[in-house]
């Protein structure tokens, strides 16, 4: 709760660009329109989340303007991040997940910690799915984690049910039900109580999965990426992501715990001892816990994921923190000098490295930083999307922000796709026929550090005199009217 009055602020709904779908999707959930993308020119059906998070935010968007309805969205994602971080510590020390004599106090400091680092605080300050799923997440564990004899066929719906929830609200979910057959094939759960774990999850996935398969024509492949189906941007980047990917795994916890290191080699020399306790830790709670087995499943999804995982990862924090000190705890114990030594040196260096990082952090306000930016910025600019005719048709960065606050049909003007790790940039005369086939009529240029200026840029080399210059602003931002008879 403190890291929620900490992260509090008066931003723009949108600014993190899933955010603002997500407020888009709730508001025509809530005024009658469906389950579609209601910035896009014939508002297509949303195929790209799962409905699970806009439902649940519709009831706000139908009542109050979108300012009102994104803050008590995210007063409710604080609210259950705080019950999920408190039911986290409650399970961690009823499990002994740390091991048996390890004091409760210490479960308490960790998930705390989890709890206040800058990357959750800047989740907390909008309005994303990550606290709904982590609340989501950690009741599933909690209510599922239990020996065979305490199951009964109420609770094997109702984990199940749970477990389905996580999935509805992002799609990464379906490790809690990989996780959960896991551990009711180790216990034996009797046949009937499986098909009652099972049978929710496998109803969200056939459903969503019907629901994408009937309508993912109506999204054009040029925005797939950001509009289309999940599956479609990992078939289209193929197995090569895998490397990449699991890589870049450590990326963001490395970024929190090693920010301080002076040399590659020591980078290497304390990530790669990290990454074993880590590894270490999630084997020994699979002994221990479910949350051994969700864990494995969760990186394991990500390992196939082209995208980046940091918000992945800071949805799961507290459990990843958990684990990795499991493991030492485990490794410590072994009464080896030499092992005792090193975890402890390794444990002091990256507890160092998160001090040091928060402590930056915090003096810094670094939780708002790019949220306050890219708010006051489009604050500045939206005024002259308004300005323009109701027909309009602008082409923008945060598109989905650009509709929310002017009800202008809004489409991405930065286009990208996949090819294994590689990002690929858009031809200029693909972008002009995606512009086209669209009607956009005008072209918002919100700065020029952004993707969009480079591609916007070879599209004016290609085709000069196609755009003009309707408005500038300070720092190259600049709106331009497409002409339409252009050749």
């Amino acid at each position: 709760m403190a890291g929620g009055v900490l992260s509090w602020n008066h931003f723009l709904v949108g600014v993190f660009y899933d955010d603002g779908i997500y407020a888009g999707l709730a508001w025509a959930i809530g005024h009658g329109a469906g389950f579609v993308y209601p910035n896009l020119p014939g508002t297509p059906a949303a195929i790209h989340f799962p409905p699970l998070f806009p439902l649940l935010l519709a009831p706000f968007f139908a009542i109050w303007s979108p300012a009102v309805a994104g803050a008590i969205g995210r007063a409710l994602g604080i609210i259950c991040f705080a019950l999920a971080c408190r039911l986290i510590v409650r399970h961690a020390v009823s499990r002994r997940l740390l091991g048996d004599d390890t004091p409760p106090w210490v479960t308490e400091a960790l998930v705390a910690a989890a709890a206040l680092a800058i990357p959750v605080l800047s989740i907390l300050g909008v309005l994303l799915s990550e606290p709904a799923f982590t609340l989501s997440l950690a009741l599933t564990l909690v209510l599922g984690d239990r020996p065979a004899s305490e199951w009964s066929g109420g609770r094997a719906w109702g984990v199940g049910l749970l477990a389905a929830g996580a999935l509805l609200l992002r799609s990464v979910g379906v490790a809690a039900l990989a996780g959960l057959l896991v551990v009711a094939w180790r216990i034996r759960l009797p046949r009937r109580h499986v098909l009652a774990l099972v049978l929710p999850g496998v109803f969200a996935v056939v459903g969503w999965g019907l629901w994408v398969t009937a309508h993912r024509t109506g999204i054009d492949p040029a925005i797939g990426p950001d509009y289309g189906s999940y599956l479609e941007t990992v078939h289209d980047a193929g197995v090569r992501t895998f490397v990449g990917s699991l890589t870049d795994l450590p990326r963001p916890l490395s970024v929190l715990t090693l920010n301080w290191v002076p040399a590659t080699w020591v980078y290497y020399g304390l990530g790669i001892p990290a990454l074993v306790v880590g590894g270490w830790g999630i084997c020994v709670l699979t002994r221990r816990s479910l949350l051994g087995w969700v864990l494995i499943a969760y990186l394991g999804v990500l390992a196939l994921w082209p995208f980046p995982p940091d918000r992945f990862l800071w949805a799961i924090l507290p459990w990843l923190l958990l684990a990795w000190v499991a493991g030492a705890v485990a490794l410590w114990r072994r009464k080896s000098k030499v092992l005792q030594g090193g975890v402890t040196l390794l444990a002091l260096a990256l507890a160092f490295g998160y001090i040091r990082y928060e402590a930056r952090g915090f003096s810094g306000h670094w939780w708002d930083l790019t949220a306050g930016r890219i708010s006051n910025n489009l604050a500045e600019l939206l005024p002259a999307i308004d300005s323009l005719p109701a027909d309009a048709v602008v082409a923008t960065d945060n598109e989905p922000l650009v509709w929310l606050y002017t009800r202008r049909q809004s489409v991405p003007f930065y286009l990208f796709a996949y090819s294994g790790r590689q990002l690929l940039q858009p031809r200029p005369e693909f972008q002009l026929s995606y512009l086209r086939r669209f009607g956009v009529t005008h072209v918002l240029l919100s700065g020029l550090n952004t993707g969009s200026a480079a591609q916007l840029d070879r599209l004016l080399g290609a085709y000069p005199g196609m755009l003009t210059v309707t408005r500038r602003w300070s720092g190259g931002r600049a709106l331009f009217e497409l002409k339409r008879d252009h050749p």
